[in-house]
């Protein structure tokens, strides 16, 4: 059959799928890029906040009208949502055929050519490890490597580790493997990824291995640029740092989710950090590191949060000055310890409270950005506008589809995944304008 999926949700779910398009191009399917083409469709959900669980079932309802009026022979669910919702979809949305859960996604062949109902949800201590390769959907020169499912965490906002499961890495040997593979189907930026990467190696090898599968990915020839996520600041070690201040393939760039500065509000939320911790790893990694980049992420309103409290972490976000900064209104999720919390704090005060800091991050990221002119960085290539008539690209501090872009002229000959030295000549909040500077 020709099957069309849509992934939604994070660049980890983007992972599964690229992982179950291969697994169905081997069986001998093939994979549709429109719609209107295909004979049956998957949709991997997400139901991380409310807003991915709304986009989850608006696109499952759209798909469930083609397979009504049979447009569609067949229609699958995978990923979260179906994890977390199996009983109600199957309830309320009869015209979903198959559901797949988070660690079930090996049996997505199964699935789309199976007839009548069929669900597959084996228990979340199972570690999918297929041997197909993958289909990279996100491009050949920058691949996303996920190096472990599930978290161990269990902060009172989140509901991952009960639809995700506890941590478990992958081994070494096997993501070097896959890393070797994408860098040879033209790879160049590979992005290590995980609900928390930093504790990479613990469960398998009794201590963290993060830095080691750095110098091991760092061999791979093809490689230009390796790119660590999501790594929770209390886990952040010397090996670590060291691995990012040393080797020349490893962006200096780190995202680091803190959540908050209010030690009471990160106490409530389940976090393992005081504000002085946080202060303390971003003085040493800018220290050991110069010229880092460092990302991070917030939350408002969460319950309790009082106008002080937030006070504080905007003073905190004015006085650490991140380069890169995300700011969410606090979602209530069902099933998770925060949402039976007291003091949940108004929509309209989430909402007002987020703006504020993103207001206050857009004067920081400016600054930041006016700095950089004059200054001639590398950066890859992520293809041409052909209407501006120029060339995108992102420098080391920059990760794709979340942070800014570098817009710039160069030769007709530049190709996606090359590497060119920019001299930076202007810039507007999050992106640069420059230019091509010969070697």
């Amino acid at each position: 059959m020709k099957i069309y999926l849509i992934s939604l949700g994070c660049d980890k779910n983007l992972v599964d799928s690229e992982v179950m398009l291969g697994l169905l191009q081997e069986a001998g399917h093939s994979i549709a890029d429109d719609l209107d083409e295909a004979d049956a469709a998957i949709v991997n959900t997400c139901c991380f906040i409310g807003d991915a669980k709304e986009e989850s079932i608006n696109t499952i309802l759209e798909l469930a009208e083609r397979r009504t009026d049979g447009r569609l022979r067949r229609l699958v669910i995978a990923g979260c949502l179906a994890e977390r919702y199996a009983p109600e979809v199957r309830e309320q949305i009869p015209e979903v055929d198959a559901i797949v859960g988070t660690s079930s996604y090996e049996d997505i062949v199964a699935a789309v050519s199976g007839e009548g109902a069929y669900e597959s949800r084996r228990p979340l201590t199972y570690l999918p490890q297929p041997k197909t390769p993958r289909a990279v959907t996100a491009g050949n020169y920058v691949s996303y490597l996920k190096i472990a499912e599930g978290c161990d965490k269990c902060c009172t906002y989140c509901i991952i580790p009960k639809i995700r499961g506890p941590y478990r890495s992958f081994p070494m040997e096997r993501l070097t493997e896959e890393a070797e593979r994408l860098a040879a189907a033209g790879t160049r930026e590979l992005i290590l990824v995980a609900q928390e990467t930093t504790v990479y190696g613990v469960d398998l090898y009794g201590e963290k291995k993060l830095a080691e599968l750095l110098h091991r990915l760092c061999r791979i020839e093809e490689l230009l640029r390796i790119r660590v996520m999501y790594a929770y600041p209390e886990e952040i070690d010397e090996t670590l740092i060291e691995a990012i201040a040393t080797e020349p393939k490893v962006c200096r760039y780190l995202d680091m989710p803190i959540q908050h500065a209010s030690d009471e509000i990160l106490r409530r939320m389940g976090r393992r950090t005081t504000r002085e911790d946080i202060e303390a790893t971003v003085a040493k990694l800018r220290r050991r590191i110069p010229g880092i980049v460092l990302r991070t992420t917030l939350i408002t309103g969460f319950p309790g949060e009082t106008e002080e409290q937030f006070e504080e972490l905007a003073e905190f976000v004015e006085k650490m000055r991140f380069e890169r900064l995300g700011c969410f209104p606090y979602s209530k999720e069902e099933g998770t310890e925060a949402a039976r919390m007291k003091g949940q704090v108004p929509k309209r005060v989430r909402e007002r409270r987020k703006n504020a800091i993103m207001k206050l991050q857009r004067g920081i990221c400016s600054a930041y950005s006016e700095s950089l002119v004059g200054q001639t960085l590398p950066v890859l290539v992520d293809g041409f506008l052909p209407e501006e008539e120029v060339f995108t690209g992102r420098t080391q501090g920059d990760a794709p589809t979340i942070d800014g872009a570098v817009f710039f002229e160069g030769p007709q000959s530049l190709m996606s995944g090359d590497v060119v030295n920019v001299r930076i000549t202007s810039a507007c909040e999050y992106d640069l304008t420059g230019e091509v500077i010969n070697e």
